[in-house]
């Protein structure tokens, strides 16, 4: 089996250089407006500080925003109303980027010019990290097996279809961190268990910074803490839901702080109208999430949670399942209602669930395999 785990990692570490070498030759100039706005607010960091969070578009003295859409012929690009990814806050009057800020300051750690492909090397540098502790917890050859094929699947949708959003790169590094703490927190009994819960509820806030809908990834920890304290009516269960509430709320700490500074209320969005909207099942958008990669990801995520509920309850892999299976029914019925499609709107509940489901199956197998061999073994004739 050691064989078979060195064969794995020097495939990971294969496919991680190779999209390491695919990265270098990226361009920051794709002529995509989100990317123009999440470097901008890179730009913002980089020149004011913490005083990048405010993104009125009467700051662009130095020109930034102006010289970035001419590079891509942008009609409009001399005036900063028509701006993309910017809307009109009414009661302050100023025109402010409707992105949370998250993704802008990850992109600032780097140097100017040679942000993007420093951030995704680092994501994907942290999601290897994460294959590599999941074929060292492998204790047979089938989760050797299935810790390999995940791995290489984790690391190649660091390419595709992640490249198609900055936001996405730290968002799944954040998903695959709080899937593995996730399936920990169950599997260590009371062992560490509010220091666990209060770093999930902090990386799934921090999750939000990057995407506004990761909010939804925090739903089904929500519920199921929720639902504990109703049924257990202690306080042990009480203080592990206010723990994982204020650690969320300090993990979206930076998008109520810009919320307030550019909308005029931590509680107000700077999304306009075209993505605020009431949910509407829509047959067409069903149709594209079915023709897309993300419904076979969606669907070996549903499946798994099956399995792993049905299975004998080990290192609470049911518990996890359940996390799992609220999850992503709270997030299906947004994103399935919602009236937008991309290719990757899906693709942090789907890692998050999948991640979980795999270190949750991994310690399944080696309390299993530590069972087995406690037991006593025939006498030798």
């Amino acid at each position: 089996m050691k064989r078979l785990k060195t064969v794995c990692g020097v495939l990971l570490l294969a496919l991680l250089i190779s999209n390491v070498w695919s990265m270098s030759k990226w361009s920051e100039s794709r002529g995509v407006y989100d990317d123009i706005c999440y470097l901008r607010q890179a730009h913002l960091f980089k020149r004011f500080g913490a005083s990048g969070f405010d993104t009125n578009v009467a700051r662009d003295d130095d020109h930034y925003l102006q010289q970035k859409l001419k590079q891509i012929n942008f009609p409009a690009w001399n005036d900063l109303t028509k701006a993309p990814c910017h809307t009109l806050m009414p009661a302050s009057n100023k025109w402010v980027m409707q992105y949370p800020p998250g993704t802008g300051f990850m992109l600032a750690l780097f140097p100017a010019g040679f942000q993007v492909i420093p951030l995704y090397v680092l994501a994907s540098v942290v999601i290897f990290g994460l294959a590599l502790i999941a074929l060292a917890y492998a204790a047979t050859r089938y989760s050797v097996a299935l810790a390999g094929v995940f791995g290489l699947v984790a690391i190649y949708l660091m390419i595709n279809p992640t490249k198609a959003s900055y936001s996405v790169a730290p968002t799944m590094m954040v998903c695959a961190l709080a899937g593995f703490l996730t399936a920990k927190l169950f599997a260590g009994g009371d062992r560490h268990r509010i220091l666990l819960t209060a770093a999930i509820g902090l990386l799934i806030g921090i999750s939000v910074d990057f995407r506004l809908p990761n909010l939804f990834l925090a739903a089904g920890y929500f519920l199921f803490l929720f639902v504990s304290f109703l049924i257990a009516r202690n306080w042990d269960a009480f203080v592990q839901g206010f723990w994982f509430g204020l650690a969320f709320l300090a993990g979206i700490a930076p998008t109520l702080i810009a919320n307030a500074i550019n909308a005029g209320s931590p509680f107000s969005t700077t999304y306009g109208s075209g993505d605020v909207v009431a949910p509407e099942l829509n047959s067409g958008i069903l149709r594209q999430y079915l023709g897309d990669p993300q419904f076979l990801l969606l669907a070996i995520a549903i499946m798994w949670t099956m399995v792993l509920w049905r299975s004998r309850d080990r290192s609470g892999t049911r518990q996890a399942a359940l996390v799992v299976a609220a999850n992503l029914a709270v997030n299906l019925i947004f994103f399935m209602t919602h009236p937008i499609f991309t290719a990757y709107y899906t693709m942090p509940i789907a890692m998050l669930s999948l991640w979980t489901l795999l270190f949750a199956t991994l310690d399944g197998d080696r309390e299993a395999a530590a069972d087995k061999s406690a037991l006593p073994q025939p006498a030798k004739a």
